[in-house]
């Protein structure tokens, strides 16, 4: 077998296999004499059929399996050899004359050649860094709803204000039937409010959906539609008022610490008030992290310069799907994703000349974390290491979940390195600002 390279240009090459019959042939042969061991053929006893006769029948089907495996195999050992950077794969060309009835082959492959080029991480004009902080206000309301939630329920016969109410809402035309509990800072209108004015237990109130809630948000989780049915929704509902709670707020006591972080980590109101600040602005440090990774994403795709062998990657995505595509869908295609491919070559070059890679001991280590947080979320906040290691285990059992953990820990150590090496500047400005000056929200 003789493989040779002609270069086109920088970005294309064609490569060449010559295939003679002495490369195949022991391989067909011995394929062959199995099957005839193995046939069963009338007339003829098993394992005594005619060589010839299995050839005719098999042989055609044999070679062609053979070469192209022969084939197959030796592309990949050559490109691995010959250290090719090659984009998509091997695509073979068309040969009007090719005989399968011939002893040697010869086959021909266009190749797309990744490009070369350099990556500065430091350009001109700097990129911002949020550092986002836990306002006073923040950590205000977010102790304000810890004690809600750890507080007692006070049963009372009519509504008030800060009063939880528990109902049902019903509107037949719309199959509306959700029994649901909230607080009246949902409603909104003082005419809304004042239909709940010493509303007493098995009341009927009658509403219109238009402007009952603040946004559509509040009134999907009222009257437990579809996000998609709340907008513009304009109907009457009934509303059956069935209980009616005061909500005691529990106190900041040493009981209330330890049910939160765990035995004496938190032992005052000062100390609760910087704990809560602490973790809040941790949790911030993955929103900005975010959008650091997405803000240097952008530079390096607009800012590293390089061609890529278009024609070929066009014609790749054309004939190697699973079903062919037109020349304009193709086209079309590459256009979406030619954006996400420069950036997989920038970043794969980063990572090579960084040197950055993911062990599964950071694996572990980074799982443990994940999880930690999620337990958290739903309220175990001193969960035991036996209970997380368990844990742990089962997920990395997962190759989905490897493989995922596995980029975004990758993506850990990428904004690790653009906040030593990229051209930064950093903005500190509290949770609130920073919606509104990232995503525009008000």
């Amino acid at each position: 077998m003789d493989i040779t390279k002609e270069q086109i240009d920088d970005l294309n090459a064609i490569l060449k296999v010559a295939i003679t019959k002495d490369d195949y042939n022991d391989k067909v042969t011995e394929i062959l004499k199995d099957y005839r061991a193995k046939a069963n053929i009338p007339g003829f006893r098993k394992g005594h059929v005619p060589m010839g006769l299995v050839k005719k029948q098999y042989g055609k089907a044999v070679l062609v399996d053979e070469v192209n495996k022969l084939l197959q195999d030796s592309l990949n050992k050559y490109l691995t050899e010959e250290k090719l950077d090659v984009l998509g794969n091997p695509l073979p060309r068309l040969q009007e004359d090719f005989d399968w009835d011939s002893e040697d082959f010869s086959f021909e492959f266009e190749l797309g050649l990744a490009p070369s080029f350099d990556i500065s991480l430091k350009g001109k004009k700097a990129i911002t860094h949020y550092n986002i902080t836990a306002d006073k206000k923040m950590v205000d309301d977010q102790i304000e709803n810890i004690r809600k939630q750890y507080g007692k329920l006070i049963a009372k016969d009519t509504v008030e204000a800060d009063d939880e109410l528990t109902g049902t809402f019903i509107n037949e035309e719309k199959e509306i039937t959700n029994k649901t509990t909230f607080s009246l800072d949902k409603i909104k209108g003082k005419k809304n409010l004042e239909k709940f004015t010493a509303a007493k237990s098995g009341d009927v109130i009658t509403f219109k959906t238009k402007g009952l809630t603040k946004n559509d948000t509040d009134l999907v989780s009222l009257l437990g539609i579809k996000n998609e049915d709340a907008q513009g929704l304009e109907v009457e509902v009934n509303f059956t008022l069935e209980e009616i709670n005061k909500r005691e707020l529990a106190v900041l006591d040493q009981e209330l610490f330890d049910k939160l972080f765990g035995k004496d980590v938190v032992t005052s109101e000062e100390e609760l008030t910087a704990k809560i600040k602490e973790d809040a602005e941790k949790q911030f440090v993955q929103q900005s992290d975010q959008k650091l990774l997405n803000d240097v994403t952008e530079y390096l795709v607009e800012n590293t310069k390089f061609d890529l062998p278009s024609a070929f990657l066009k014609k790749w995505i054309q004939n190697t799907g699973e079903n062919p595509l037109t020349e304009d869908q193709a086209n079309e295609e590459y256009e979406k994703s030619e954006k996400g491919l420069r950036y997989q070559l920038i970043e794969g070059k980063i990572v090579q000349e960084n040197d950055l890679q993911v062990n599964f001991d950071e694996l572990k280590e980074f799982a443990k974390g994940f999880i930690k947080i999620q337990m958290a979320q739903f309220g175990q906040t001193n969960p035991s290491d036996e209970d997380v290691e368990n844990i742990v285990t089962r997920v990395l059992s997962n190759q989905d979940e490897v493989k995922r953990l596995s980029e975004q820990l990758m993506s850990q150590k990428l904004v690790s390195l653009y906040k030593e090496k990229a051209n930064l500047k950093t903005k500190n400005v509290s949770y609130e600002n920073f919606i509104k000056e990232v995503y525009g929200n008000d």
